[in-house]
């Protein structure tokens, strides 16, 4: 089962692929993480990704194409996967799906996780991380059982993104909102597009993506 979550900074997507991966043995693919590990390989791909990156440039869609394809290729990936952070836009999407045949694979699912934009930089503003394991925290909505104690390994040391402020968070939003979500109508002309409420309670939300593959897990 090979799937994308989409949705704008914010939105869960990283705790929904975290639960995907340990029920249904599905491989989160994070792009940021991918061209790391291919930049510490050493390989040509991993040269080239390198040099283009020194330069300040964005990397060519192709190449992430190719290194996806590298990626899913991999035994790990045999259960299907999770995309993280691609497509962004419409040609990426088109070069993806064109990969995949390719490959005799296919989508099954691309899942917009829908969300309120004010109540999103509420979210994120809020959020922290502890700084030795990095279990996830919100002021708000999802606090340590014991204040200022992470629940997973007992530190007491946590941290904030700098980017996590209003401002630049908004500033996201926006690139989204141009970027990405046109993909929204290429992905439901193909009939493969579900919609959740992102803004739901975190386990509603897994219970409404459960739904969605439930007729496609075996």
């Amino acid at each position: 089962m090979n799937l994308i979550l989409l949705g704008p900074p914010g939105a869960g997507k990283g705790t929904q692929a975290k639960r995907l991966e340990d029920r249904h043995g599905l491989v989160q693919l994070s792009t940021g993480d991918m061209l790391r590990a291919v930049v510490a390989s050493g390989a040509p791909l991993g040269q080239q990704a390198k040099e283009i990156m020194a330069a300040g440039k964005l990397m060519p869609d192709e190449l992430m194409i190719e290194m996806i394809a590298d990626r899913i290729s991999q035994s790990d990936c045999a259960a299907g996967f999770i995309l993280d952070g691609f497509p962004r836009t419409v040609p990426q999407a088109e070069a993806l799906d064109r990969m995949l045949a390719d490959k005799g694979l296919r989508l099954d699912h691309v899942i917009e996780m829908k969300v309120d934009d004010a109540a999103l930089v509420d979210r994120i503003t809020g959020r922290y991380t502890c700084a030795k394991c990095g279990r996830g925290y919100h002021d708000t909505f999802q606090k340590p059982s014991v204040d200022g104690v992470c629940d997973a390994c007992g530190s007491t040391e946590f941290t904030r993104r700098a980017d996590d402020n209003a401002e630049t968070v908004s500033t996201r939003l926006a690139a989204y909102h141009k970027q990405t979500a046109p993909i929204l109508p290429y992905y439901r002309e193909r009939g493969v597009l579900e919609t959740v409420d992102g803004m739901a309670d975190i386990d509603e939300v897994t219970d409404q993506i459960e739904a969605l593959l439930k007729d496609k897990v075996s």
